[in-house]
């Protein structure tokens, strides 16, 4: 048996004020039993939570330890104007004309932190890849289930985009795609030469072969919520898989990485068909098509938009210089190894 970091404690003189200061910085919330004039503030974060404890004492001293923070979805310049914004105050800049280093930071106590380049920083002055991981999976299905919600009551029996598939059938295909592609990595040894056997059949001829079915009585919101299910089963399994697991699929043997860029794929080009059938709204985030691009289909233009190459590289786009895909495959294995079938 081992132990695990429940709470960071941070000693303060306003545990609310500060612990508000810090929920902005992390896009957290405080804990919902938490007010101002408090002695403790909790503040929930993935992994771990910080609990802000007043005391009586002013810090004296540099910190022992300290935060570092890394930004999602700004860089690292961005991530200090807006922490500044905030009321945090620059102590240290460390940055260097190569874009590397960081900047040190003191809360409005006077607790230094640094903030770091974000991680797509790093893989451009490096030159690596950003790895595809189980929270793009559950981005990317929140992402299609909140473009979904706003499609109207009707429409959910008609075609799919080109498919020849109802918009109903398709959601159907893609919560089983989702199912599979967790279920292939469930096995304490996964097989490498089939799928894992559950029983796949259509409800109708020429109906898509699923072991995943929603009940038509549970309405778009109950089908909505077998997508849900799949997309957090498929995150869950990807993020508790070793990445040394290989499993099969009939594009070729692959890891967790690759069954989640699968699965991520499967969501946004599936959403493109229900959302031509459908009359929404959808165009997905072009890092995360990026990312995705870069596991499954490493051949593909890196010169044009990122979400209208995905569509090409599925045959489900134009794009201009280049001839229609009529037929593809995407790159299952991990991309330092050969295809082992």
């Amino acid at each position: 048996m081992t132990s695990h970091v429940h709470h960071v404690t941070v000693d303060c003189g306003d545990a609310y004020k500060l612990a508000t200061f810090w929920a902005e910085v992390l896009g957290a919330s405080l804990a919902d039993d938490d007010f101002p004039g408090d002695p403790e503030a909790l503040v929930e974060t993935p992994g771990s939570a910080l609990l802000f404890i007043t005391v009586p004492e002013p810090k004296s001293t540099k910190n022992r330890i300290h935060f570092d923070i890394q930004p999602d979805d700004r860089t690292r310049d961005e991530e200090v104007e807006r922490l500044l914004a905030l009321g945090a105050t620059l102590v240290g800049d460390h940055r260097k004309p190569n874009g590397r280093g960081w900047a040190t930071l003191a809360d409005p106590e006077g607790n230094e932190f640094c903030v770091e380049c974000s991680a797509r920083e790093r893989a451009l002055l490096t030159g690596t890849r950003l790895p595809v991981t189980a929270d793009d999976v559950t981005s990317a299905v929140r992402l299609a289930v909140a473009a979904l919600k706003e499609a109207p009551a009707q429409g959910w029996h008609t075609r799919a985009g080109t498919l020849t598939w109802s918009c109903w059938e398709t959601v159907e295909h893609l919560s089983d795609d989702l199912f599979a592609y967790a279920a292939q990595l469930g096995p304490q040894s996964p097989p490498l030469d089939s799928h894992v056997p559950f029983h796949w059949a259509a409800r109708r001829e020429g109906g898509p072969a699923n072991a995943i079915f929603a009940d038509p009585a549970a309405g778009t919101a109950g089908l909505l919520q077998t997508l849900e299910a799949g997309g957090a089963l498929l995150a869950a399994m990807v993020r508790t898989t070793s990445p040394d697991v290989r499993s099969h699929h009939s594009y070729g043997i692959s890891d967790a990485e690759g069954f989640a860029a699968m699965g991520i794929v499967e969501t946004l080009v599936h959403t493109h068909d229900l959302a031509a059938g459908l009359g929404v709204d959808w165009t997905p985030p072009a890092d995360l098509c990026d990312r995705v691009l870069a596991r499954l289909f490493p051949g593909a233009p890196d010169d044009s938009d990122r979400w209208t190459v995905l569509l090409w590289s599925t045959g489900r786009a134009e794009l201009p210089g280049r001839e229609r895909v009529t037929s593809w495959k995407w790159h299952g294995a991990p991309l330092d190894e050969a295809p082992r079938q």
